[in-house]
Formats: structure tokens, C-alpha cells, sequence
């Protein structure tokens, strides 16, 4: 059986955080990771790509491509979001709609710590991104 583009990004982001150690190290790798988004557009920072039920301000832009999968993009105005989105844009850009719906993000949480290591309000905002894209992608999927 072959694993998703997800599962092997879940692998390799755990495999990341475990050689990190503890979750101050973790916590400046996600910053990081934020610091490497692809930059949107003024327009992109739009109410139509705004993340409900984030503490910060959080844009996604969904895109499907030509080739059946989807690419996400991302921005916050919070280091430590602009990070998770980083992370969640690691697991579902570039996969299959029908993959990204599928997939078991709670477990994926969990399996990287995320899940115990943030805030109740970040955990939420995380959650709400993560929704959006599966909403996004179930969308697609059924279109």
C-alpha cells in the first residue's frame, strides 16, 4: 500500500520535530518555517480568503491545479501562526482533494505534539485552518 504525499510529509515533519528535542527549539523551527512562505498579494489578504475562528489574522488561498491536486497558500500577521500555516501547508498543498479530506488531521496534531504544546486559542485557530482547507478540498472534490 502506498502512502499519501501527506502521510510522507507527516513522516518527515515528525521525523524534524523529534531530532528538534524540546519545544522551545520546535517552537523557533515552525516561526522559521513561517518565515519561508511564499509572500500573497495585497489582494490576496482579502475577507474571502480570511480564516475564521483565528486569534490572528489568517489568509489561505486555495488553488486547484491541473493535475487534480491543490495548492495552498498562506499568511498571518502572527510569527508563530505564519509557522503553523507553514506546517499545515507542508501536510495538504500538493495533494489530491480526496486525499486531503480523507486525512486524519487530529492524529497529525497529536503524532507532531502541536496538539499538547499550544495554547487552547492557537490549538482553535489551528483546528479552523485546517478545517477551511478540508471544506476547501471536499468542495473540489465533489465538483
Amino acid at each position: 500500500m502506498s502512502t499519501s504525499p501527506i502521510d510522507a510529509a507527516l513522516d518527515d515533519l515528525a521525523d524534524e520535530f523529534e531530532m528538534l528535542g524540546d519545544w522551545e527549539e520546535r517552537y523557533r523551527y515552525v516561526i522559521e518555517l513561517g518565515r519561508d512562505l511564499e509572500p500573497l498579494s495585497a489582494a490576496e489578504h482579502s475577507e474571502e480568503n480570511k480564516v475564521r475562528g483565528c486569534a490572528s489574522q489568517v489568509w489561505l488561498v486555495t488553488e486547484p491545479q491541473a493535475d487534480g491536486t491543490v495548492r495552498f497558500r498562506g499568511d498571518s500577521d502572527a510569527h508563530i501562526v505564519s509557522g503553523l500555516i507553514a506546517v499545515v501547508l507542508r501536510l495538504y498543498s500538493g495533494a489530491r482533494a480526496s486525499d486531503i479530506a480523507a486525512f486524519d488531521a487530529s492524529a497529525a496534531m497529536a503524532r507532531l505534539g502541536l496538539s499538547e504544546a499550544l495554547s487552547s486559542q492557537r490549538s482553535n485557530g489551528l483546528k479552523s485552518m485546517v478545517a477551511r482547507i478540508q471544506r476547501d478540498a471536499a468542495a473540489l472534490a465533489a465538483a
